[in-house]
C-alpha cells in the first residue's frame, strides 16, 4: 500500500476531499520525522512505536580487495508494532 493508497482509503471512508487528507498525512509523516531526529519516540496506542535503535561501530570487510574498514556508530528509526497490531496480523 502507497501514500496514495492511503490517502484514497481515508477519504472514501470519512468523506473528506483527498487534497485535505493529503496534507494531514504528509504532516504526519513530517512529525514522526521530526521527532526522531530530536531523539523522542512517537508511541501510537494500539498501532506501534516508531523508536531510534542505536547500531555500534564494526568492522567491514571487502573480500575482493582483501580490506577492511570501520563502519561508525548511527542512529536509524525502527518500527514495534503494538501487542494488539500483531495479533490482528497473525
Amino acid at each position: 500500500m502507497t501514500k496514495a493508497d492511503i490517502v484514497n482509503e481515508v477519504a472514501k471512508s470519512t468523506g473528506i476531499e483527498k487534497v485535505a487528507v493529503q496534507t494531514v498525512v504528509e504532516s504526519f509523516m513530517e512529525s514522526v520525522e521530526k521527532s526522531l531526529a530530536a531523539g523522542n519516540p512517537v508511541y501510537l496506542r494500539g498501532f506501534g512505536s516508531f523508536i531510534i535503535k542505536h547500531r555500534a561501530s564494526k568492522t567491514a570487510r571487502n573480500i575482493q580487495k582483501k580490506t577492511t574498514l570501520t563502519i561508525p556508530a548511527h542512529n536509524i528509526p525502527a518500527f514495534k508494532p503494538a501487542k494488539v497490531f500483531v495479533e490482528k496480523v497473525k
